[in-house]
């Protein structure tokens, strides 16, 4: 019998039917897909190039999906682009939040969310 099947027994010429246990199944995960990933590094990388960014970290948890991203590897995160499908339909599953756990912006569509990170450009005449 495969794994999941029932097995009869006999107990008292009567058969009863004991399920054999079975693996639990893998806690699911939140990620990010090939889009959302590409427009992540793809902003990370502009950031790197231009000094203000140096190191990068993912956390995948039940209820969400984390980038967090770094100065210099030792210190605190300086923002955390954070993923949470459960808030999709009210206020957006994308939201930025600044090292002090301030949530800097949420939406439902990741590049504008992004742009609350892009730095201050003047512009001269």
């Amino acid at each position: 019998m495969n794994e999941g099947e029932q097995a009869e027994t006999m107990r008292g010429g009567t058969a009863q039917v004991v399920p054999f246990p079975t693996a639990a199944a893998p806690k699911a995960q939140v990620t990010f897909n090939r889009d959302e990933l590409r427009l992540i590094l793809n902003f990370y990388g502009r950031m790197v190039a231009s000094g203000e960014w140096r190191d990068y970290a993912m956390d995948f948890e039940r209820d969400r999906a984390v980038f967090s991203v770094f100065r210099r590897a030792s210190e605190m995160p300086l923002y955390r682009i954070v993923k949470e499908p459960a808030l999709a339909r009210k206020q957006g599953a994308y939201s930025v939040v600044a090292a002090a756990g301030r949530v800097l912006k949420r939406g439902h569509e990741l590049d504008r969310v992004l742009q609350v990170m892009e730095p201050l450009r003047v512009v001269t005449n």
